[in-house]
């Protein structure tokens, strides 16, 4: 470094110079700044009309307006972006129809501490305001669940879970614990549900223009690449294997969601696979993710939430994500991970 800094002509040592720095130093924001500059593809619809609508309020979705983005699937469902959509339109007709949604999240071990009372204060500010919402929470520590203060129409359930030997399990064996309260709880006072991780906080609206039938959400480090680049399970022995012809989209396991009846079979058919791999003795790539995407490539989603709906904010700049509504907290995985095993 000291040899190439040091090169007679300072115009191109200079170049070099800071070239070799932003490589050695930046090489995954490098990455992921070229990755931004993929297009994506482009929705072939013409006009809302022709959407797979989850309600009547979706003929208002403008698909036209970002025309930067791609804004529904080629099976017609949309794709969720700021400026396609009227909040006051969609919040109106949920409040008129009575909508109530739960939220499911996981705080085990050492999350529960790190995450969980950030991301409940936050979900009061922005998450489907307006709207009676409970918060199902799943902890292995049911007594250090924060008490706070909610919003008319809002409550807080607190349920105990196994602490797992291993995060691994912890992350897979969520399926059956929201398979199993959506028989219970869920299904009785809910018409949604969105299952979320407690390592996030909220940053902006995260309203009713997410709610559909079945919801799933585009990975923020995966939405410019292209489908060979994608991180699917490629072992056949795996429950949750996709072959190299398979696939659409690249979904995050941090948000998904939809109708409890959806999120039902969902999470089923997830927690059957994880239960199949287990008793072969594999483990998909991803974990319960994996399983998620081989699901959702079968089934398609009704609606998909573009990344500001979560967003990791060391991708860096990107010109497409005008807002973020959900983001990453940075994370210590070998102290947190540590306490929960």
């Amino acid at each position: 470094m000291r040899n190439i800094c040091s090169l007679p002509s300072r115009k191109t040592a200079l170049a070099l110079c800071i070239l070799t720095l932003f490589v050695v130093y930046h090489i995954p924001y490098s990455i992921r700044f070229l990755e931004g500059l993929i297009p994506m593809d482009k929705c072939q619809l013409v006009g809302s009309e022709a959407l797979k609508l989850d309600n009547a309020v979706d003929i208002t979705l403008k698909l036209g307006s970002r025309s930067d983005v791609q804004t529904c699937t080629y099976w017609g469902a949309p794709i969720i972006w700021d400026g396609m959509f009227d909040p006051e339109a969609y919040d109106q007709t949920h409040k008129r129809t009575h909508t109530s949604v739960a939220l499911t999240v996981f705080a085990v071990g050492r999350y529960l501490d790190a995450y969980l009372k950030d991301f409940l204060r936050s979900a009061e500010i922005y998450f489907m305001v307006g709207l009676p919402v409970t918060y199902y929470v799943f902890t292995d520590v049911p007594e250090k669940v924060p008490a706070l203060n909610l919003a008319p129409g809002r409550e807080l359930k607190v349920f105990a879970v196994e602490r797992h030997s291993r995060w691994q399990d912890i992350s897979m064996m969520r399926m059956k614990s929201i398979m199993e309260v959506i028989d219970t709880h869920i299904r009785h006072h809910n018409q949604y549900v969105f299952c979320m991780d407690v390592d996030q906080v909220f940053g902006g609206r995260f309203g009713a223009e997410a709610l559909g039938d079945s919801v799933a959400l585009l990975h923020a480090y995966y939405y410019h690449r292209f489908r060979y680049m994608l991180t699917y399970d490629q072992n056949p022995k795996s429950q949750a294997y996709m072959a190299e012809s398979q696939g659409d989209f690249y979904y995050h396991a941090a948000v998904f969601g939809g109708s409890w009846q959806r999120v039902r079979q969902m999470t089923e058919a997830c927690y059957r696979g994880i239960i199949k791999d287990k008793d072969n003795g594999v483990e998909a790539l991803w974990h319960d993710e994996s399983h998620l995407n081989k699901y959702l490539w079968q089934h398609k989603p009704s609606r998909v939430l573009s990344p500001e709906y979560c967003w990791d904010p060391s991708v860096g700049y990107r010109s497409d994500i005008h807002v973020t509504r959900l983001l990453w907290r940075e994370k210590d995985y070998g102290k947190l991970r540590d306490k929960a095993n």
